[in-house]
């Protein structure tokens, strides 16, 4: 029988703390095949893949697949996000699918089911969600993920100029919202210690967020390196919840591939960057 996994907040923390605070993206686009002189083709998605895993499980607290560079490939690309996952979870890393699912009843349940039912070839440790049919869309991944040790970051407030339009609505209840779906998402993780395991996606190279990011959760921060924000800029985007930061890096890293070390070197730099700027 396996063991039921402990809570996602507290294995995060736990990564976070022995492992510091990176997430790597795994996102093969067709370019960074390229650069790496691999073909956009499925021989190229998996070399390109377990390249970076091998390379780095071992050494970083989460890994970030983007589901659709491998969904693009049909079935063949699938399976190769399936190996993606299962190796990096076996060599100790978190995997965290970036799927950004988003609907409503049986559907949003079998979204769910697909990543975060412990029987599913492509279990991960958490997964993102769309918010934006209503926070109570999502409580079939929100009670599967309790259930079964797993996380949910959900979209709260995002850098793309478009994001603004919904993210910054002011509904009947005089909040935005952006921080409706904080205030949600902080009353799922409760009392939670360390923290919880229902986080939010929030850019690192926004300014002026005018929403309180204390949610007792984790706060995934892309856009650090390619997009433009520094580890130094977190303190200065996330104030006093900066200790529950995740920064997410993807092509600073990935493009010193396929060379191992020089990957093992990149994120190792993130990592010493990060402690250096919120511990």
């Amino acid at each position: 029988m396996t063991r039921p996994l402990a809570p996602f907040g507290t294995r995060l923390w736990e990564a976070m703390d022995a492992r510091g605070r990176l997430c790597v993206g795994i996102d093969p686009h067709a370019s960074l095949l390229e650069a790496w002189g691999l073909g956009d083709d499925v021989a190229g998605l998996e070399r390109f893949s377990l390249t970076v895993v091998e390379a780095l499980a071992e050494q970083v607290a989460v890994f970030k697949p983007q589901a659709a560079f491998f969904e693009r490939f049909g079935s063949r690309g699938v399976a190769v996000l399936e190996r993606t996952v299962a190796d990096a979870r076996a060599a100790g890393a978190l995997v965290l699918m970036d799927a950004k699912r988003g609907d409503i009843g049986s559907t949003m349940a079998a979204y769910a089911d697909a990543f975060l039912a412990p029987t599913s070839p492509l279990f991960s440790d958490a997964v993102t969600v769309s918010p934006y049919l209503g926070f109570g869309s999502l409580r079939p991944a929100l009670d599967l993920a309790r259930a079964s040790g797993a996380g949910v970051f959900a979209l709260a407030l995002t850098s793309n100029p478009e994001g603004h339009e919904v993210q910054h609505a002011v509904g009947a209840d005089g909040l935005t919202v952006a921080q409706s779906v904080l205030g949600r998402l902080s009353a799922e993780n409760g009392d939670a210690d360390p923290m919880g395991s229902f986080g939010a996606v929030v850019g690192a190279t926004l300014t002026g967020i005018d929403a309180d990011l204390d949610i007792n959760g984790p706060l995934l921060a892309p856009g650090v390196g390619a997009q433009g924000a520094t580890p130094a800029d977190l303190p200065k985007v996330f104030g006093p919840v900066a200790r529950n930061v995740l920064p997410s890096v993807s092509r600073d890293i990935l493009k010193h591939g396929p060379s191992a070390a020089a990957l093992r070197e990149a994120s190792a730099r993130f990592v010493d960057e990060v402690r250096a700027a919120i511990g």
